[in-house]
Parts: structure tokens; sequence; C-alpha cells
């Protein structure tokens, strides 16, 4: 998609849709509604008033063009007395979505927008145009794609404005890359597939990545990840992305994604409508490809790696059982509860290797728990963390974007709950704190870096349009990593 700035009239751009974002109290004032209203003749007015249009946040009004406007359509979105990028982006994904339905040309326009604001356009434009169209054929295929995109100013484009939308498009594409992957079903995306795709973007991108097969993983030292797979056909993968700045680095940040690229739940099986959307398993994988591709996209000044680990879980003849005791990569030993929860294995060897890489710190992306969903629901994630000012970081990020998080508590009084008779570890608890127990089992292998755990089960796949989300992968937990970064590197 071709999204441009420009300085043209909103009266005369000959689109499919014209979009404009409005607060409560412009209604009556705005330059471009005035502008707009006079055009169509009082149209507009008389439309808000019949519609009872207050422009609360998110609250559309269509108006025709009436042959008075280029434009075919007249889209007004409210902004309500939403923080600018949260406002900004909700617009910019309705026009989107709006103008996917019944063209190919947009135009948005929004009074005000600095170039933070630019930029969330412009990647607003690009997810909220997002379908995964991959396997539809004939009639299926969607008769509209929005394929040009202009935002439009109140004065000129300056180099800084422009390099502001081409920031936004380069997040929105690692996003819409994630959501594919997330999306893509585990018959066409094998471990061996995800790592390729790694591996691929990461050479497009220009950054260094390392794939280890089954062999190497087994040299490596990872017995977790290899237990998980043994009930596998699939060979796992465990990947090293790394991002290195021309100059000098300040900070280091290791991200970590579990990548199962499909859970039956091993021995312990789950019933088929558990299994069925399974595929997303892998959204932490996903979400960290997406990351390392953004820091290097946007050049920041912060050394950014991406470890995943790879396999899926399955139940052939020599799977994993319920009461095995393996070694961790660290040297604990973990006896096996219950093998649907394979995550925490995956990433507990995944997170000592991130500790040997000596960073600043440690953030790993989960689709860990159902417990997880239970406490807080399908579309707010639960935030874990060992370090005060990493969690006010992070949540200060999380505000900037609107994505929600929730912190939780690492709760002592549950760590007894992971004491094993027989072993170092147990690897569950009881299904009481079920989330609680899966973080405080990770912060085993951490050691003394400052972590941070993010369950995103809920936020990572969702059954239906929810926000600026669409349906199935969101990709969600990208922007606020990446906002991160952005603080660590001001």
């Amino acid at each position: 998609m071709n999204v441009t700035l420009s300085t043209d009239s909103p009266v005369t751009l000959a689109v499919d849709m014209l979009a404009i974002g409005v607060r409560p109290k412009q209604l009556s004032r705005d330059p471009v509604l005035v502008k707009i209203d006079r055009a169509l003749g009082g149209a507009l007015q008389q439309a808000i008033k019949d519609e009872e249009f207050k422009a609360k946040a998110g609250q559309t009004l269509h108006v025709a063009g009436r042959g008075r406007l280029k434009a075919k359509r007249l889209l007004i979105v409210g902004l309500g007395d939403e923080p600018a990028s949260q406002a900004f982006r909700v617009l910019a994904v309705k026009a989107a979505r709006e103008c996917e339905k019944r063209g190919s040309a947009l135009a948005l326009h929004a009074s005000g927008a600095d170039p933070v604001a630019l930029s969330v356009l412009a990647e607003g434009i690009m997810t909220g145009a997002y379908r995964y169209t991959r396997y539809l054929t004939g009639d299926r295929k969607p008769k509209h794609t929005l394929k040009r995109a202009l935002i439009l100013l109140d004065g000129r484009a300056d180099p800084a404005a422009r390099a502001a939308v081409a920031s936004g498009q380069k997040v929105a594409a690692a996003i819409n890359l994630a959501r594919d992957l997330v999306n893509c079903p585990p018959n066409d995306l094998s471990a061996t597939v995800l790592a390729n795709v790694a591996a691929e973007e990461s050479k497009r991108a220009g950054i260094a990545c390392k794939v280890y097969d089954k062999k190497a993983i087994d040299k490596l030292g990872m017995p977790l990840l290899m237990a998980v797979n043994r009930g596998s056909f699939e060979e796992p993968r465990f990947v090293h992305m790394t991002y290195t700045p021309k100059a000098k680095a300040v900070a280091r940040v290791v991200f970590v994604g579990k990548g199962l690229v499909f859970d039956s739940g091993g021995l312990c099986l789950k019933p088929a409508d558990g299994m069925l959307d399974m595929k997303m398993d892998m959204a932490g994988a996903a979400t960290t490809i997406a990351i390392v591709l953004s820091a290097a996209a946007l050049g920041l000044p912060v050394e950014v790696h991406g470890l995943l680990a790879c396999t899926d879980n399955m139940s052939g003849g020599n799977a994993y059982r319920p009461g095995d005791v393996y070694a961790s990569r660290d040297g604990k030993t973990v006896e096996i509860i219950n093998t649907d929860a394979e995550g925490r294995l995956v990433l507990a060897d995944a997170l000592a290797f991130a500790r040997d890489l000596k960073p600043d710190y440690i953030v790993d992306h989960a689709t860990l728990t159902g417990a997880c969903m239970v406490a807080l629901g399908s579309y707010r994630a639960a935030f874990f963390c060992n370090d005060e000012g990493l969690r006010e970081r992070y949540m200060a990020a999380a505000q900037a974007t609107g994505e929600p998080y929730w912190h939780m508590p690492l709760d002592e009084d549950l760590r007894d709950q992971l004491k094993s008779s027989i072993a170092d570890l147990k690897h569950t608890g009881s299904r009481y704190g079920g989330a609680i127990t899966a973080a405080l089992f990770l912060r085993e292998f951490v050691g003394k870096i400052r972590w941070a755990h993010i369950d995103i089960a809920g936020p990572a796949y969702l059954s239906d349009v929810h926000g600026p989300y669409p349906k199935g992968g969101t990709g969600f937990g990208v922007l606020t990593a990446v906002e991160l970064l952005q603080r660590l590197a001001s």
C-alpha cells in the first residue's frame, strides 16, 4: 500500500472515501468540517444533528458526497477525549476498514497531527487495512483492496513529517507479518518454516540470524526444548536474531518468544475444541520477530536480540510423559506434571540462553496460560516483572500505545507449589493462580537480570474484531515493545 502526505484541499480530492477525525468540542467549529459542510449545503451539520453524533471515541458518521465533494463518501470519526496517539490510531484503523469495503483510495485528515501522530496514522492505516486472504479463492477473494492512502496536512510536508509516516509504515509492516504468521495454518507453518521466515526477513533487513537445527539444539544444551519435541515428527528449531545498531548501543535487550507452532497438549491431550486455534501458540515468536525487525527498520540505538524456541507439542510414541524428569539448560532438574504446560519448558531453556547474553533487560512474550484469560479476559495481557524500574518503563510505554496490560504479582506464597520431591522443580502448580506459578517457574531461569514476562494468551488471537485489532492474529505487544525501545533510546 502507498501511504503519502498531501496538502490538497479535502473538498477537491477525488477519492473513494474522505475520513476526518473530530473532537467533541470541534463539531461545529472545525475549519475542515465547516468547509465541507458549506460544500454540502449544510447537509453535514444536519446529519450530525439527525444522527445525534457526539464525536465520542470511535463513533462514526457516514455522509454521501452528493456530487458536491470529489470524494464519493465522507466518514466522520469521533476522537472523544482520548490521548492523541490512541485517538488517531482508532481514526486510521476505522477509516481503512470502511474504505476497504467500498474502494481502494482513502484520504484522511486529523487536525493538529504532529510527527508522532503522523506515524500513528500511517501505522493505523496499514494495520486497519489488514486482511488474511492467502487461502481465499474465486468469489471469496476480497473485491476491494486499499491501494492508496493520503494523509492530509494543514501545513507543508516537511522532512520530519515524511520520516514519521515512513516509520509508521515500517512498524505496521512488521505487525502485519506477525499477524500473517499467527494466522497461517499449522500444516504450512512448521518450526522449520517459522525459523526460515525469521532468517529470510532478517537477511532482508540486514540483521544477523542464526538458526539451530535439532542436532545443534542438542549440542547447545536445551534439554527441555528437546523434551517437548520428542512426540513430534517435525524437528525443533531455535533462532537467534541480532540487531546491532551502527551507533553505540545505549542498552542491550533480549526478547524471547514462545514458538509452539501447534499444541495438541501432548499426552495430556487437549479436547477437540481446545485444539482448534492452537496454530496461534507461536504468537510470542511472531511478536518477537516483529519487534526485532521494527528496531532495525527504525535504526534505534539499542542492541536487540530475538530468541525463538520453536516446536510443536504432539503425542507420538516417544512423547515426553507426566512423571518424567529432565535437566534444563542451566542445570536445574524439572519434574513434568502436565505435558500441556509445554510453553514454560521451551521458554526456560531460551531464557537461560538469554541470560548468558548478559543483557540489561529480558522480555518474553508467550501465549502461556488459560488461567491468564480466566483472570483478565481476552483483550488484556498479564505483565509480570522482577524489577520496579522496568515495570514503570513498560507500563508507561503501554499507556502511550493504548495496548492493555495488567501488572500481576510474583506471589512468593505460591512458590511452594513448584517444589518437587524428586527434582529441583515441578513445572506446574495447582490451577489456582496458574498464571502466577507459570511466571514463578520462568523466573527460576533468568537469574538476577531485569526481566518481564508477558502472557499474551488472550489478546494475541481474537475470535472477532475488537477495537484496532482484527479477527485472528493481532500482533499484540509489538507497539509497546517498540515504544519501550524508543524510550530507552531517547
